[in-house]
């Protein structure tokens, strides 16, 4: 059973346009493909209550993070923030990891994870790499290689240190957080994957796999999430 945090967003369908709790459906179908289970977590205040129920973690994709929460001055390429999304992911992170539950970052969910372990972000990455080549505009996605340190979690599982990934962000980590290890970069030097240290699973990815045909880095949530946890005797 894995979480799956939501967009809160104002959207439109048939008669209806008003406030919403929106996940692309390719987060959900991909844990589906990979053996879990989806469950949506709504932006709403106290929604971190039900972690204790569930096996991990999917922090997805979306808007930038507040750069207050980071100390920042918003660039002004930046786009909206939401502090009800804020707030609830943030939440939903920090009691996943006390539970230690398996918990997997997709972009936004990348940036968050370093947020709240204290790191900071490049609001807006072609002012760092000096070109356009990590996202191709609105809704688009572009290809290229990162490269996975042998001995990350991700190289583990994959059975890979190189991949060709699909990639659509102009934030990244720039200060790694407390305890956060990078463990694959792109061929300018961009962060693009950190683990937490002396956790069993908590991967960020700043690529996007849910916009790939393969389940693999679903997969090895799937099955972080299967391993049962320590039984804690008092």
């Amino acid at each position: 059973m894995i979480g799956v945090s939501a967009y809160a967003e104002r959207a439109r369908w048939a008669a209806w346009d008003m406030p919403a709790s929106v996940v692309p459906q390719r987060y959900l179908d991909k844990v589906l493909a990979a053996g879990g289970t989806p469950v949506v977590l709504p932006a709403l205040p106290g929604v971190d209550g039900v972690l204790s129920r569930l096996d991990g973690l999917l922090l997805v994709g979306g808007g930038d993070v507040d750069p207050a929460r980071y100390g920042a001055v918003p660039h002004r390429a930046n786009g909206p923030v939401s502090a009800v999304r804020d707030a609830a992911e943030l939440a939903l992170l920090r009691e996943a990891l006390a539970l230690r539950l398996p918990i997997l970052g997709i972009c936004r969910g990348l940036q968050l994870m370093n947020v709240a372990l204290g790191g900071t972000l490049h609001q807006h990455v072609p002012d760092v790499v000096g070109h356009e080549g990590h996202a191709g505009g609105d809704g688009v996605f572009v290809r290229h290689d990162v490269h996975l340190h042998p001995r990350c979690i991700l190289a583990r599982a994959l059975n890979r240190t190189t991949l060709d990934v699909p990639s659509l962000h102009h934030q990244a980590i720039d200060r790694l957080g407390e305890g956060l290890t990078a463990c694959a970069w792109s061929d300018d030097g961009l962060i693009e994957a950190a683990e937490l240290d002396g956790h069993p699973f908590t991967v960020g990815v700043q690529w996007h796999p849910e916009a790939d045909a393969e389940v693999a880095v679903f997969s090895a949530l799937v099955a972080a999430a299967a391993v049962p946890a320590p039984v804690v005797v008092v």
